[in-house]
């Protein structure tokens, strides 16, 4: 199946009144287009096995379980593609992106929340694990009600925030991530996001958060759990995806306006983030323009 040529905005039924929105539905295939809304979505599939998930610039082919939060604004998608299963079971919940306040999720006991929130702009998959576990209970929240269902779904946000193996989706988020509330670290974000385009070297960044070559590797891995070159190469990739997807510019030129002075190592480094040339990624997102 092809997906539509906009990303839609959303309209969810979810009043200010409301807390969670769940949707509970067994399908034979999947047909919504492309879209993004406000509300932050956990998203559970049962029996999907080669349904294909796009979340934000991530493309995969999903196994037999999948869980994913979706961020606020962040486009996504679950299509057909190559399920021939006709019996998929999706959970949908979603909620407001203030349904919990800053005075709230700054105790203590709600960082783990809070910090998941925040990476959701980048839309979060977790564990196979993890979804095995939370199975049975995610299939029967449809079926509470009241105080109940809303202890339910936040004792499950709950255990997944703490949860191990999470995965970040996409490289571009809708809204700079909060970083742990590190400065050095926002700081490197913002100089990155200003200047990906140019040439940024290991020292440069080093002397921008006033560190020794050394430390700032050693700071910049634990942090980001990436070395520094890594980590520009991601922000750039993510940049690369979106102009592939939105601008008619050929390879190469979009490989030297991302940063990249060759195009072999643009090519090499995007395959490696996105299992896929640029070529076979435009391709897969043809015809798509943003809409937002």
């Amino acid at each position: 199946m092809d997906i539509l040529k906009k990303i839609h905005r959303e309209i969810v039924p979810l009043s200010p009144e409301d807390s969670f929105l769940v949707e509970d539905r067994t399908k034979e295939y999947f047909d919504y287009p492309m879209h993004f809304h406000p509300e932050l979505e956990l998203n559970f599939i049962l029996n999907g096995k080669n349904v294909r998930r796009m979340v934000g610039d991530s493309i995969e082919k999903i196994d037999d379980i999948d869980l994913v939060l979706v961020g606020a604004n962040l486009h996504h998608v679950w299509e057909q593609h190559e399920c021939t299963n006709k019996e998929i079971r999706e959970v949908t919940i979603q909620f407001q992106n203030d349904l919990f306040n800053d005075s709230f999720l700054d105790r203590s006991v709600m960082r783990p929340i809070k910090e998941m929130l925040e990476h959701s702009s980048h839309g979060i998959l977790f564990s196979r694990e993890t979804s095995m576990a939370l199975k049975e209970r995610i299939l029967k929240v449809s079926k509470m009600e009241g105080m109940d269902n809303f202890m339910e779904i936040f004792s499950i946000l709950y255990d997944l925030a703490i949860s191990r193996n999470q995965r970040l989706l996409s490289t571009l988020s809708v809204k700079p991530m909060n970083f742990e509330n590190s400065k050095k670290i926002k700081l490197l974000y913002d100089y990155v996001q200003k200047n990906y385009d140019k040439k940024i070297t290991l020292s440069e960044a080093s002397e921008l958060v006033n560190m020794s070559n050394v430390s700032f590797n050693r700071f910049i891995k634990k942090r980001t759990g990436k070395t520094f070159v890594d980590y520009l190469n991601e922000v750039r990739i993510g940049y690369a995806s979106k102009f592939l997807i939105e601008k008619e510019l050929g390879i190469s030129e979009i490989a030297f306006i991302c940063g990249f002075n060759s195009i072999a190592n643009f090519n090499r480094v995007f395959r490696k983030n996105k299992n896929r040339t640029p070529t076979q990624y435009r391709n897969d997102f043809s015809g798509i323009k943003r809409a937002l």
